[in-house]
């Protein structure tokens, strides 16, 4: 594995201007306007971030606003409100206030991060053309492969046995096309909530799937080699049903991670496409995928988004994508107030904050079978806060799942996490 700590792109611009001064006024807001505004920059952030859990909290924070003000306009005499609805109040208000200053302050760097994806220099006119799969995307969102023939450079440099095209002078694009570290990035295969996805080629020629994350790391030393000790933790893993890490490089710009190339579509693009699997597809998926959990926990290794988009129906069978990423993540990303996962197949104990364990992988496997039975998320599609209300208080519909595997799911979705069967548990009920 190759831990590289010097920026891998070419030629990297002086870094723009600071906009610390425009970023501590934004996080201001919230204690300027008395929580009125506190909504509103959230909105902001989600809508920068593309961040749902910061729409939600948006939502939330208004709701708190609203009810004190409703109530404030309910009664002319503030010695008649009730004691419980004032405590509401007050919760309200001063959870939009003092709350949304900190939140605020712990995410103004992601929302007024520069540059927040690496660039390539020199890039010619590029062609979009669709491309069937995302690997190991996080979010269902697919992106076009961008293909083009470089144009030859002065003086290009050489890295192994495949040549490296000099960056232009001042042109900034996305990499579709180019070098990051020793891989030549060929096609985009989508964007989610991590980062962006490319297919790419090692100096042997073998293809890979490299996703370079998101900005949210810093130059904290000890934060870098958390993430690679997180990381290093996902090789340990079985490699007979997943995607196996190959590589990863972090430094104070950029991460990114390099896995095995599945070429194969996602379970979720495989249901919304062909319809839900019949009871003996069901039923292999249900043992391969918990058979890959298994090895991925006896690693010690905690999945934390398992979902139909992180399944891969390959040639040889499914594979399960992204295992340990997650946990990766949230240790660089300890600070910076959101969750990581996917609200509709997270656990509970997830959503509250809780204590994460493979009983988390356990609760979100369930989930996805039931998707992949019925070709609808099994705790709905609507609105975020309505899923989070039903994930935590209400009991999805088993009735697409075949009656050999709806008490065994019955058990994997129980709210309390010691209740829940092990990977290893699962797979034995199904081949008894």
């Amino acid at each position: 594995m190759s831990h590289q700590y010097g920026a891998p792109w070419h030629n990297q611009p002086p870094p723009p201007r600071s906009n610390t001064g425009l970023s501590v006024v934004w996080a201001l807001v919230p204690l300027f306007t008395c929580g009125m505004g506190t909504f509103l920059i959230m909105a902001h952030a989600a809508r920068k971030l593309r961040s749902p859990l910061h729409a939600l909290a948006a939502v939330l924070y208004g709701l708190g606003i609203g009810v004190f003000i409703v109530a404030i306009a309910a009664y002319d005499n503030t010695d008649l409100i009730p004691g419980w609805l004032n405590g509401i109040m007050m919760v309200g208000l001063f959870g939009s206030m003092f709350g949304g200053l900190g939140h605020a302050l712990i995410i103004r760097g992601s929302v007024f991060q520069q540059n927040p994806h690496p660039m390539v220099y020199g890039a010619p006119p590029m062609q979009a053309v669709p491309y069937p799969t995302a690997p190991t995307i996080a979010s269902n969102a697919h992106q076009p492969v961008v293909r083009h023939q470089p144009q030859p450079h002065p003086q290009p440099q050489v890295h192994t046995q495949m040549p490296r095209p000099q960056p232009g002078p001042t042109q900034r694009q996305h990499p579709t096309k180019g070098w990051l570290g020793p891989y030549r990035l060929i096609g985009e295969l989508g964007k989610g909530g991590q980062g962006t996805v490319h297919l790419a080629l090692t100096p042997q020629g073998q293809k890979v799937a490299i996703k370079v994350l998101h900005q949210h790391l810093t130059g904290d030393q000890m934060v870098r080699d958390r993430f690679l000790r997180e990381v290093e933790a996902t090789r340990k893993v079985a490699t007979f049903s997943t995607a196996r890490v190959l590589d990863v490089n972090i430094n104070d710009d950029q991460a990114y991670i390099v896995s095995e190339f599945v070429d194969g579509i996602s379970l979720e693009q495989l249901v919304r496409e062909q319809g839900p699997r019949n009871e003996d597809g069901l039923t292999r998926l249900a043992l391969a995928t918990a058979g890959a959990l298994a090895a991925i926990h006896r690693a010690g290794v905690v999945h934390r988004d398992f979902k139909p988009a992180n399944v891969l129906i390959g040639a040889d069978g499914p594979r399960v994508i992204d295992f340990g990423i997650a946990r990766a993540l949230n240790q660089v990303t300890a600070t910076s107030g959101s969750i990581m996962g996917t609200p509709a197949y997270m656990s509970p104990e997830q959503l509250a904050g809780g204590n994460i364990g493979p009983e988390t992988d356990v609760f979100s496997w369930a989930a996805t079978m039931i998707f992949a039975a019925s070709g609808r998320a099994a705790f709905g599609e609507d609105t975020i806060p309505a899923i989070l209300n039903r994930v935590i208080n209400q009991h999805p519909d088993l009735s697409a799942l075949p009656q050999s595997l709806r008490p065994l799911a019955s058990e994997c979705l129980d709210k309390q996490p010691g209740n829940r069967p092990t990977a290893a548990d699962i797979m034995l009920r199904i081949v008894q």
